[in-house]
Formats: structure tokens, sequence, C-alpha cells
């Protein structure tokens, strides 16, 4: 027979993954959202040589799993002298995941923007600057957001995968239940059932807050 109550009297387990799991996508989020779009821009308008390296860097990322790069940073980095904890490994690899994957959904919402909107501001003698922080920026990200909140949400999901290096996150707290009481279906039944919740509840939030907090109404 099954028993679920086994697995909810772990509680205060899984509120902590789960709060694990929140904070390291809150992070990688604010932080790769950032790298996605300098990375974007430098590769609708920066110099060549940044180009290439921008665009290196996107397609070595897009072209390897994400456990494989969890598993470079955390065990492959110690080899060059670089010791990383299983929290702040995730979060790089999290961030560097979600910074490549950005760049190009940002990158086609910059090269959306109408040309003549840009030559408008030109002439309102604003710089650089202005034109792609208030001209620009705001309205491709406006046209990207669907498609940038599906990939927060598949990276917030991903990071089931840095148990794997025991970070305390929600699948880590499953299956250290399950290992407790061996009941291994219900702890990541629940588990499971808790992901959906959290990928759905991510989902509605970020559309909500888009249009109040990033690019305007």
């Amino acid at each position: 027979m099954f028993d679920f109550g086994a697995v909810l009297a772990e509680w205060p387990l899984l509120a902590a993954g789960v709060a694990w799991t929140l904070g390291l996508t809150a992070v990688a989020l604010a932080i790769g959202m950032v790298v996605g779009v300098a990375c974007a821009w430098a590769r609708a308008s920066g110099p060549a040589p940044l180009r290439w390296v921008v665009g290196a860097y996107v397609e070595l990322i897009r072209n390897t799993p994400f456990i494989v790069q969890l598993f470079f940073i955390f065990f492959g980095l110690p080899a060059a002298g670089v010791r990383l904890s299983p929290e702040l490994a995730s979060l790089i690899a999290m961030v560097v995941n979600l910074g490549a994957y950005a760049t190009e959904i940002v990158r086609a919402g910059l090269e959306a923007t109408p040309r003549g909107q840009i030559e408008a501001a030109q002439s309102l003698a604003l710089d650089r600057w202005q034109i792609f922080s208030r001209v620009v920026l705001p309205p491709a990200l406006r046209k990207v957001w669907p498609s940038l909140v599906s990939q927060i949400v598949i990276v917030m999901l991903g990071s089931a995968v840095c148990g794997q290096i025991s970070t305390p996150e929600l699948s880590h707290a499953a299956n250290l239940i399950s290992s407790r009481n061996f009941r291994s279906f219900e702890a990541f039944f629940i588990a499971t059932g808790i992901y959906l919740l959290l990928a759905i509840a991510l989902r509605q939030l970020l559309h909500w807050a888009g249009p109040r907090f990033v690019f305007g109404r």
C-alpha cells in the first residue's frame, strides 16, 4: 500500500528543497537575463571579435547537456584549482545555461526592431545607450517575453539535476526522503506535483510581472 503520509511527515525537508529551488532560480534569472541582454547586444551590434566570442559561447552551451555543464563546473574546474561549493556550482551552471539561451531569444527581438524606429530616436539626439535601453530593448523584450518565460521555467525544472552534486534542492530532498523510508514512488510523486505547481506559478508570475516591471505596458 502507498503511504504518502510517511513522505509528507518530512515536510521541513521538502520545504527547504522548494526554497533552494526557488532561490537558485531567482538569482539565476536576475543574472542570466543581464548576461542574455548583454550578449544579445554584442551579437547584434558589437565588434566582430566580440560577436565571435559570444557566438562560440552560445553554440557551446546550446549544444551540450546541462548536466555535462554542471559536472564540468563542479568536478572539472577543481583540476584547474577552482573549487566551488555545490550551491555555487549549481548557480553558475544555471546562469551560464540561461544566459546562452536568453541571448538568442533576445537577439531575435532586437533584430525585429524597425529601422525607422531607431532613426527616429537618432533624430532626437539620443545617444546609443539611450536608444538601446529606451527605444530598442523594451519592445524587443515585449515580443520575445513568452519565449523567455518558457526558457526560465525550463531552467527552473532543470535545477533538479543539481541534486546530483548534493545541492539541497527539491529533487535532492525527495531522493533523501526515499532513502530514509524507502517510499520512492510516493516521494517522487509528491516532488513531481510540487514541480508542476512551481512551474505553473512561476509562469503566471512572470507573465504578470513582465508588462509591469520589465518592459512596460
